[in-house]
Parts: structure tokens; sequence; C-alpha cells
């Protein structure tokens, strides 16, 4: 019985490069259109866009008319390019996809957080880059270390995150 390598498992296992607007619109769509309950602190909400936050982005139509396209727009701008999501995004797709993810459900700040906290984990005691201050804030030191990770742990390091 043949044995497959490591690298025909992650050949095969390893998840398909997307866009930020692909990435956005897959969640829009598991998120659901519509939402006006009376329950919900979040109110008036279409495609998980509240009213106050379409208003803040300069939405000014009825929120039973706010098209997917401008969803998006907001969801990159306030949700991704605010906490510089779209800087990883720029090293590697895949981990970005996580890393959105996680901040739309938890919040930016705890995901920024979490990838900062994973990367001085593999950091092998700071033989890599020096261990980050885990500060929630995606900057210059978390890209580098980011590549950094990367370079050494290649394909792998994406799936290990």
């Amino acid at each position: 019985m043949r044995i497959d390598t490591i690298e025909e498992i992650t050949m095969r296992t390893y998840p398909t490069s997307r866009s930020i607007e692909q990435i956005v619109n897959e969640i829009l769509e598991k998120e659901g259109h519509r939402s006006n309950d009376a329950n919900d602190m979040g109110g008036d909400t279409t495609w998980e866009i509240t009213e106050v936050t379409a208003r803040n982005n300069g939405y000014t139509g009825p929120m039973s008319e706010l098209t997917q396209s401008i969803t998006c727009k907001i969801y990159t701008k306030q949700y991704i390019s605010a906490p510089r999501f779209d800087d990883i995004h720029a090293v590697s797709s895949v981990l970005c996809e996580e890393v959105i993810d996680t901040g739309i459900n938890m919040g930016q700040s705890t995901a920024a957080k979490f990838l900062q906290r994973w990367l001085n984990v593999y950091n092998n005691q700071q033989t890599l880059y020096p261990d980050l201050v885990v500060d929630g804030h995606i900057g210059i030191a978390t890209v580098s270390s980011l590549k950094a990770f990367l370079k050494h742990r290649g394909i792998e390091g994406e799936l290990v995150l």
C-alpha cells in the first residue's frame, strides 16, 4: 500500500486563493439578505449591514434596496481595509479569508490578536522575527512577521495558521 507524501496531501487539501470581493460575496450569501426584527438591536439590516452603518458609509436609499454590490464595498472599506486585512491578503489570500471571517464574527481586533499570537507561538523562540506586541492592530511588524513565517514554512505555514 502506498502512503501519500505531505506534499500530495497539502496539494489536495489546500484552499483556493480568492479575491477579497469573492470572499466578501460568499460571506454575504451565507449571512442572508434582509432582517428587520423589532427585537434585534441592530434594527433594519440588509446583507448584515445595519442602517446606521449604511448611513455612515454614505448610503441614503431605503435599506430594502441596498444591493449586494454596495454592501460588498461597505464591507471591504469598513471590515477589511480599515483594519488593514487587505495587507494580509496581499501576502496570503488563504490566511486572510480566515482573518476576515473571524473579524466579522468576533471583531477585527480579536482577529488581529489571534494572528499576532499565532505568529508569536510559531516563531521558534524569536528565531524568525522579533515577537509581536499583541495589540490587535495590523501594521508593518505583523505583515513583516507573516512574510518571514511563510518564507520559512511555505504553504504548510498557511494551513497551520
